[in-house]
């Protein structure tokens, strides 16, 4: 297989974010943008490092032994990412997920975790605050986190045949071990659980049914998600994506679904329960129905930079701005104005002839 290379020109580029001190925008607890989408999620990716290669994010053929992840003074501070949490709260975000690469490698995690959870919204509630794994050191880290203060969980899996998952994560780790850090994730009380299914067709389509039959009556929700156009190293191709409104066919001629109300106004995923008593299931369509018009989701890169959509060509570079010792309203200024100018909608306007090339890695920006 010839190796391909991705240099970090082309896709961590970072804009410049000016601050006039003259003209500061204090936080009001509500911001929205261009389109009215108002601020309510934050994604805070901790490490660009993961130790799963699943092909559809983080391919061994580009992110081989060589590949030049950023030196560990170039990520975030716990404190650094406390301090520009605390700014987008007071703008009105109400649920933060820490995800990466794999967040529980990034040592001592369950520390920002505490420190996050100390947070409140200018209505005084807790943060949702939640994060995304692999769940292979979920197990051993699943009572630290929730004594920390996380209130939930969400774990990949993409399939339950343990021959399947192994192809798919390309580094030979067992179904088995993700279905118990799942459990020790349960019995310290990170749930619901939400577990997420990236369908890729001729890869494990055929898993589909097998991990519904597995996950109905388990309290867990099971969410597919289709094979999406992130970043430019996966080999994407929109025949290889199974839509949604397919999964659902399939699911629903074996167990007849209903539909559910979204928990919140711009939740991406559509919520079916079974009919039977069996739970619930949702599905995650951004390739065939795009969702651009309610999201409310901001990210935040390892490095600090701030993206307005996961299929961003460039960031906003928070970093230089804390580290220059700029001042907490100036910081809120920066941010305010960034998300009144978002215009973002690249599902809505998706085509097979879409560049790709300079293209955000999901493991870089977070899933």
């Amino acid at each position: 297989m010839t190796e391909k290379t991705i240099l970090l020109t082309d896709y961590r580029a970072r804009r410049p974010v000016p601050v006039d001190a003259s003209d500061l925008i204090a936080p009001s607890g509500q911001l929205a943008d261009t389109r009215g989408r108002m601020l309510h999620d934050l994604r805070i990716s901790v490490t660009d490092r993961c130790n799963f290669r699943c092909v559809y994010c983080m391919p061994k053929e580009v992110f081989g032994k060589d590949y030049p992840y950023l030196p560990h003074d170039a990520l975030l501070s716990f404190e650094e990412i406390v301090r520009l949490a605390r700014l987008f709260v007071a703008h009105g975000v109400e649920k933060v997920r820490l995800t990466g690469g794999e967040p529980l490698l990034r040592k001592n995690i369950e520390t920002l975790v505490a420190r996050l959870a100390e947070l409140r919204t200018p209505s005084g509630k807790p943060l949702d605050l939640t994060l995304t794994t692999n769940a292979s050191l979920l197990a051993r880290k699943a009572r630290a986190l929730a004594d920390a203060g996380l209130n939930r969980v969400t774990v990949s899996l993409d399939a339950l045949d343990d021959t399947v998952f192994r192809r798919m994560n390309d580094v030979d780790f067992a179904v088995a071990d993700v279905l118990q850090g799942i459990d020790a994730a349960a019995e310290a009380g990170l749930g619901p659980i939400k577990v997420n299914m990236v369908v890729k067709k001729g890869l494990n389509d055929d898993q589909i049914e097998p991990m519904a039959e597995h996950f109905r009556h388990s309290g867990h929700t099971l969410r597919f998600i289709e094979y999406m156009d992130v970043g430019a190293s996966n080999g994407w191709k929109m025949d290889e994506v199974v839509p949604s409104a397919d999964i659902l066919r399939r699911l629903g001629a074996r167990w007849p679904l209903e539909t559910l109300e979204p928990h919140y106004a711009g939740e991406v995923a559509q919520r079916w329960r079974y009919r039977d008593g069996g739970g619930e299931v949702g599905v995650i369509s951004s390739v065939t129905q795009a969702f651009c018009s309610s999201c409310t989701r901001a990210r935040l890169s390892t490095e600090g930079q701030l993206y307005l959509c996961l299929f961003a060509d460039q960031g906003y570079d928070l970093r230089t701005l804390l580290r220059g010792g700029a001042s907490d309203e100036q910081l809120a200024t920066a941010i305010a104005r960034i998300w009144r100018a978002r215009t973002d909608n690249y599902s809505e306007r998706r085509s097979a002839d879409t560049p790709r090339s300079g293209r955000i890695e999901m493991s870089y920006i977070g899933g």
